[in-house]
C-alpha cells in the first residue's frame, strides 16, 4: 500500500487507514468523520464545505440521496451567488465582468456592452470553471468503503466489480490493492462509464456505434466526425486520381479511434494511429475490432506523430482533433478538452510540415471557441499556421448542435452559441 496514497482516520476508538483511490489525482482528505442516516444534510454539507470528509457507514441508497441533498444545497448556493452582484452597481470593468458572469444574463448585463469584446467571455469562463471545481471539490467529501474485490460493502449496495474492473483492472492484479476509500461521486462515475460502454455511442458519419472506455473522451459531438467523413482526399501523385485509394493517413491522438475508424472506412488502405494514453490506445483497439477495420489500423504509443527512420515518418493525410481550450484540465478525462498553454495543438501545427509527403494535407479539427472566450484569437492560430510553413488550402466549417447550445441560462452561452468547428485543410507553404 506504500505505493499509494493512503487515508487515515479514527472509527471506534480506534486508528484506521485505507488506500485512497482519485482518478483525479485528488490528495486524501485530512479530516474525516464517520456519517450515516443519523446526519443530517445540513451538517453533512456543511463539513464537506469545510473540507471535512464523509466516510459513509450507512444505506448505500440512503448515500446516494444525501449526495443528491449536498448537490441542491451547492446549486442553491451557487443560485444565491448569481443573484447577488446585481443588486450592487460594479466600481469597475472588472467587476461588472465578473458580476455580469456571475449573475448570469442578470439585470446588470446590458452595461457590460461598453466592455472589450473578449472580456467578458474570458471572465465568465474562469468563473464558470472555478465554481465546478468548487461544486466538485465539496460533493467528493462523501466517501465510501469499497473492498479489495470491489464489492461495496454496505447495505443494497449495487454489484460494481465489472466497472471498477473496467477503471482499475483486475484486483488481484495490485497485490497492495486491498480496502480503499473512494469518492462515491467517483464510484457513480465508474457506473456511468460503464453503461457508455456497454450501450456505445452511434456515430452516424461512421454507420456503427464507438464504445469509450473509463476515461476515454466519448464522441458524443458528431458534427466533427462528420467533417472527416465529407472532406475530399488529398491525391499525392498528379498521375493518380480521386478513385485511387489513399496509401496511409496518420491520426493523431486517436482516443477512441472514431476518426481512424473513418478514414478506413473512405478506403485509406493504412491507418496510423497514435496516442499517449494506454487507455485510449485499448479503447480504440476493442472499436477497430468490432468495426472489423482492425487490420486497416495500427496503433502506436507516443506523442503527436509516429517515430520512424527518416523518410517513413510521413503521409499523404494527416489528421488531428486536439483539444479545443487552452487551459488546464482538472482530470485526466479533461485532458480531451482542455490544452495548457495549446500544447498539443501547436505541436501539431509546428511538426506537420515534417511530417506530411508532397502534395499531402494535414486536416485539422477545430473549434473556435476559445476565441469566443477570449483565450486565443484568430489571427493568433493563423500566425501559428505561418511560423509551422503551412498553408491554408480549404476550411470546411459546421455548426455544433448539443443541448448547450440552445441553453440560454448557460453562463457560457453566447461562446457556445456563436460556436463554429472547422476542418482546416493544410498544406505546405
Amino acid at each position: 500500500m506504500s505505493d499509494h496514497p493512503v487515508i487515515r482516520w479514527t472509527e471506534a476508538g480506534l486508528e484506521r487507514s485505507a488506500r485512497w483511490r482519485s482518478e483525479k489525482g485528488i490528495p486524501p482528505p485530512k479530516r474525516l468523520v464517520i456519517a450515516d442516516e443519523q446526519m443530517s444534510a445540513d451538517a453533512a454539507y456543511r463539513l464537506a464545505c469545510e473540507g471535512t470528509a464523509l466516510l459513509w457507514r450507512g444505506d448505500f441508497q440512503n448515500a446516494r440521496q444525501m449526495l443528491l441533498a449536498m448537490a441542491r444545497r451547492a446549486d442553491e448556493k451557487s443560485r444565491k451567488a448569481r443573484k447577488s452582484p446585481a443588486a450592487t452597481k460594479p466600481r469597475n470593468s472588472r467587476e461588472l465582468a465578473i458580476g455580469a458572469a456571475t449573475a448570469i444574463r442578470s439585470a446588470a448585463q446590458p452595461a457590460t456592452d461598453a466592455l472589450p469584446a473578449t472580456t467578458l467571455p474570458t471572465e465568465a469562463f474562469h468563473l464558470h470553471r472555478l465554481a465546478q471545481s468548487q461544486r466538485a471539490r465539496t460533493l467528493g467529501m462523501l466517501l465510501l468503503p469499497l473492498a479489495g474485490d470491489y464489492t461495496v460493502p454496505l447495505r443494497r449496495a449495487p454489484e460494481l466489480q465489472r466497472a471498477c474492473v473496467e477503471a482499475y483492472g483486475p484486483p488481484g492484479a495490485d497485490a497492495a490493492a486491498g480496502d480503499s476509500v473512494v469518492s462515491m461521486r467517483e464510484l457513480l462515475g465508474l457506473i456511468g462509464a460503464h453503461e457508455w460502454r456497454k450501450k456505445g455511442v452511434d456515430v452516424a458519419a461512421l454507420g456503427g456505434r464507438i464504445h469509450p472506455h473509463y476515461g476515454v473522451f466519448a464522441p458524443v459531438r458528431g458534427e466533427y466526425v462528420g467533417l472527416v467523413a465529407e472532406a475530399p482526399l488529398p491525391i499525392p501523385d498528379s498521375s493518380l486520381t480521386a478513385a485511387t485509394p489513399l496509401p496511409l493517413a496518420f491520426d493523431i491522438g486517436t482516443g477512441t479511434g472514431v476518426l481512424a475508424a473513418v478514414l478506413a472506412r473512405r478506403g485509406v488502405a493504412r491507418v496510423v494511429a497514435t496516442d499517449t494514453d494506454p487507455r485510449a490506445l485499448a479503447c480504440a483497439s476493442e472499436n477497430l475490432r468490432r468495426l472489423k477495420l482492425a487490420p486497416q489500423v495500427q496503433l502506436v504509443l507516443a506523442d503527436l506523430f509516429p517515430v520512424a527512420p527518416e523518410g517513413k515518418n510521413r503521409a499523404p493525410l494527416i489528421v488531428c482533433n486536439p483539444p479545443w481550450i487552452p487551459a488546464r484540465p482538472s482530470s485526466p478525462i479533461e485532458g480531451a478538452i482542455y490544452d495548457p498553454g495549446s500544447r498539443m495543438l501547436r505541436g501539431f501545427i509546428n511538426g506537420l510540415a515534417a511530417h506530411l509527403e508532397p502534395r499531402g494535407e494535414g486536416w485539422l479539427i477545430l473549434s473556435d471557441i476559445a476565441e469566443h472566450l477570449g483565450l486565443r484569437s484568430r489571427a493568433e492560430l493563423l500566425a501559428w499556421f505561418e511560423q509551422g510553413s503551412l498553408v491554408v488550402i480549404d476550411r470546411l466549417d459546421t455548426r455544433p448542435g448539443h443541448p448547450r447550445v440552445f441553453d440560454a441560462t448557460d453562463p457560457l452561452h453566447a461562446a457556445r452559441a456563436a460556436e463554429v468547428t472547422s476542418l482546416w485543410r493544410l498544406g505546405v507553404r
